[in-house]
């Protein structure tokens, strides 16, 4: 009975540690795992929010450009919508212009009829009058027939280009010294050519005091005279006006001339218009006589019959009159 007591006991004990054994295991596992798990799971969660911090950021970005480039895209339709506008008021002015420029072809076109026909007039004229008064006849005032001579100070204006000097230039002195001897006395003389060049630069803006003297070294300098020019009347106009205009003074302007090179006559005679104005009676303080000398008589152009009519125009406006010589 004894020996069967101590064979249990031993068993139960050797059993007994294999269990404690076990569960240690377990246990241990268990401990290891749970540490092991909670960093896995850590590491997934802070790569998940980087994830969706970048994304985040890259949608930010992406709507940013968008909103940038919605301003871009409103911008260029208020850009368009303006260059449309003034598409519209250019396409208006143009077509403006066109009919302006057409009209004035028809004006240019009546014009240059009344002027041929003006001219067969006035050569039928002439030879009229040489049947009647004899081939020897001439008018001590041929130059200025009908011209007002009540100016205390006058301005000569000069062609002096190419087809001037080569063709008309001994006429031209001839007839400022003719216009001269017209005026016994004035209070001053000024002498320029179309493009506003001074024939005397150191009485520039001044005036030149009438004397015999001054007469004759006009008359002497004018021969050999040649500045640059661009056949139009319009610039030595403007620095005469401009220059010399005194309400309290009578002034005539004489312009010699042969053509007219320049675009527009409506508003050479609106700016001259500005300048002198009229007093109540409609009359203005300065005078503007045009002589136009025949150098294209044998091949008359636009340019020809255009000087023609803004001499005629500015002389009307100014109480001036135009001459047209009918032979140099």
């Amino acid at each position: 009975m004894i020996r069967a007591r101590r064979s249990i006991e031993e068993f139960s004990i050797s059993f007994l540690d294999v269990i404690c054994c076990g569960f240690g295991a377990v246990i241990l596992l268990l401990m290891i795992s749970q540490n092991q798990l909670p960093t896995i799971i850590t590491q997934t969660t802070n790569n998940d929010k980087l994830s969706i911090e970048t994304r985040k950021s890259e949608l930010e970005s992406v709507v940013k450009t968008l909103q940038v480039k919605r301003k871009e895209i409103d911008t260029a339709k208020g850009e368009l919508s303006n260059r449309t506008l003034e598409l519209a008021e250019i396409q208006e002015k143009l077509n403006s212009v066109r009919a302006r420029y057409e009209s004035l072809l028809d004006v240019s076109e009546q014009i240059e009829n009344q002027n041929m026909e003006l001219a067969e007039a006035k050569q039928s004229l002439t030879k009229e009058m040489e049947r009647l008064l004899g081939a020897n006849f001439r008018r001590r005032t041929d130059l200025v027939g009908g011209i007002t001579v009540d100016s205390e100070y006058i301005i000569f204006v000069i062609d002096t280009s190419g087809s001037m000097q080569a063709v008309a230039w001994p006429t031209v002195i001839q007839k400022v010294s003719e216009t001269l001897s017209i005026y016994p006395s004035v209070k001053g003389i000024q002498v320029l050519n179309d493009m506003g060049d001074y024939m005397f630069s150191s009485y520039k803006g001044t005036w030149m005091q009438d004397s015999p003297a001054t007469r004759t070294s006009i008359i002497s300098t004018l021969s050999a005279w040649s500045p640059f020019s661009n056949s139009s009347p319009v610039e030595g106009i403007r620095e005469a006006i401009y220059t010399y205009y005194d309400p309290n003074k009578n002034i005539s302007i004489y312009v010699f001339g042969d053509d007219y090179t320049g675009n527009s006559i409506e508003e050479v005679v609106d700016a001259v218009d500005q300048i002198n104005v009229a007093d109540e009676s409609g009359n203005r303080r300065v005078r503007i006589h045009a002589v136009g000398f025949p150098v294209y008589i044998d091949r008359p152009n636009q340019r020809v019959y255009r000087f023609a009519s803004l001499m005629r125009e500015l002389a009307y406006r100014n109480n001036g009159t135009f001459v047209a010589l009918s032979q140099l």
